[in-house]
């Protein structure tokens, strides 16, 4: 195996590296080993291996109400849900 020389040092914000480790605490990973795996992946796929988009007007509005959870509507159950969009 190579010798692990480089050092990637990077601000981020705190709440974001909490959520963000929180998953991968759940999968087995420490934080090291997600961003080993995320540049492996670059590597191996040529790119960024996820898209890369700006979201559509759309997307973003449904982007923006899921932020404010008092606009959203709420159900008694998930059977109400499915009920009212017919599944």
């Amino acid at each position: 195996m190579s010798q692990k020389e480089d050092r990637i040092q990077a601000r981020i914000e705190p709440k974001l590296k909490q959520s963000a480790e929180a998953i991968f605490s759940r999968l087995g990973l420490t934080a090291t080993q997600a961003i080993r795996m995320f540049y492996a992946q670059v590597e191996m796929r040529g790119g960024i291996p996820f898209d890369v988009v700006i979201p559509n007007k759309e997307t973003q509005e449904a982007m923006d109400e899921g932020e404010d959870s008092t606009k959203l509507k709420k159900y008694a159950s998930f059977k109400n849900l499915r009920d009212e969009v017919g599944v």
